[in-house]
């Protein structure tokens, strides 16, 4: 499989995780939209969140909980969580991924 965030879980790819737990890795993203930009990312391949709470709903739940845990060590004041699915909504690598950002002014609607 050529998919740049297997690589990543696997070693193949040097990153400095930030959170590493059963199901799931997060590390800085590498083209950060906000000043906090980490992507947190199931170890098993999913194409999309989607995808991800068919096949393995657990990780979709450790997802969540490493973002409230990295928030937390951060002291983030508030925090957006996102899911991009589909090509269409700006997902550019299918590889499921939640993109927590936080540290300016998020606006809303977002996009």
């Amino acid at each position: 499989m050529n998919c740049i965030f297997c690589k990543i879980v696997s070693g193949e790819i040097p990153s400095k995780f930030l959170y590493e737990g059963e199901r799931v890795v997060a590390f800085e993203d590498l083209n950060p939209q906000a000043p906090t930009h980490i992507l947190i990312v199931p170890k098993s391949h999913h194409e999309n969140a989607a995808d991800l709470s068919l096949g393995d709903p657990s990780a979709l739940l450790e997802i969540f909980k490493a973002a409230k845990q990295l928030a937390n060590e951060r002291e983030l004041e508030g925090y957006r969580t996102v899911f991009n699915t589909g090509a269409a909504a700006g997902q550019s690598v299918f590889h499921a991924h939640l993109h927590l950002l936080a540290g300016r002014a998020l606006g809303w609607p977002p996009g």
